[in-house]
């Protein structure tokens, strides 16, 4: 690397995926990004048009298994997104959550403390509350505890990151997310129902009873949310909920969907309560926090399914 100039050096891991991407093209309107990724949940497509950028670099490694340090050298700071994005993929697989949340995140923290850097912003979840009997939820809220690996993993990630902030004098802001939605979008309730949709037009299969009720956001409130704790980051380590003021169920979403792709199927519901093993029914985060930073919601939840479905079902 040869970044050099008035400029940020800063590396995003994950930066290829959904949410990466769509903060790397804002990031590097005024930075230099380097972007570590494997590529399992993340794709080319999505970077495809920096590639050519001469402040923008892209390494295609398994952070997990790759010597990656000495992509750390001289960056100012680190977005940690590189993650499994998949909640329900731990059901048939209960490795991957401990490889690609807690051992990726050790190996980046590691990569931090080497390389003296004293700054990571880190995407977790909502999933780490657990099934939190105050709605919303507020940061404060306690005991966590996660009802997934997904969710448990995140949280031991969380955990981690503020062991190192305290031991190696590192500041951190941890974002705990809401269902992001919107362009690029590569798994979740939206792109299952348009892809369903896309195979069979006369009936669409709905996990659960359809009642499960979440807050959604869309990815461009989600980035601008993202970048206005990184201009005010102060304290040694802030948590902040990101996510909308309201929430939608998911029969709601299929209605939603199947409007916007002119289609009238048959809902057929699988289940009870949950959709799966370890979903949470009911979520929705108290945001007043980075409200009071200024942050102003753009779209709400029912707005940001409808324009993510528009764009997914082209």
């Amino acid at each position: 690397m040869s970044f050099s100039g008035g400029m940020m050096n800063i590396l995003v891991t994950g930066g290829a995926g959904f949410i990466g991407s769509h903060l790397v093209d804002r990031l590097v309107e005024k930075n230099r990004i380097i972007v570590l990724d494997n590529l399992s949940s993340g794709k080319i497509e999505f970077i495809n048009h920096q590639l050519n950028n001469p402040n923008f670099e892209f390494h295609k490694l398994d952070l997990l298994t790759d010597d990656i340090s000495k992509y750390f050298k001289n960056v100012d700071e680190v977005w940690h997104l590189a993650a499994n994005p998949d909640i329900r993929i731990a059901l048939k697989n209960t490795r991957i959550d401990i490889d690609q949340n807690i051992l990726v995140t050790y190996n980046v923290l590691e990569a931090i403390r080497k390389n003296n850097i004293k700054k990571i912003f880190f995407t977790s979840s909502s999933t780490v509350y657990g099934e939190a009997n105050v709605l919303p939820t507020p940061e404060s809220y306690s005991p966590l505890s996660p009802i997934s690996l997904y969710g448990g993993t995140k949280l031991a990630c969380e955990a981690l990151i503020s062991a190192y902030c305290h031991t190696f004098d590192i500041r951190a802001a941890i974002f705990r997310l809401a269902n992001i939605i919107g362009p690029r979008l590569t798994h979740g309730v939206i792109f299952d129902f348009v892809n369903k949709l896309k195979q069979s037009k006369s009936k669409l299969e709905i996990l659960g009873n359809g009642n499960q009720t979440k807050s959604y956001l869309y990815i461009s409130d989600c980035i601008e949310a993202m970048l206005l704790v990184e201009e005010k980051l102060q304290k040694q380590i802030e948590i902040y909920n990101i996510g909308s003021k309201d929430w939608t169920s998911v029969k709601r979403i299929a209605e939603i969907v199947t409007e916007e792709m002119n289609l009238t199927p048959k809902f057929v519901f699988t289940g009870e309560e949950r959709g799966w093993e370890g979903d949470v029914p009911k979520m929705l985060l108290d945001v007043s926090k980075i409200e009071k930073m200024g942050f102003k919601i753009k779209y709400n939840s029912d707005v940001a399914v409808r324009k993510s479905t528009q764009i997914l079902k082209s």
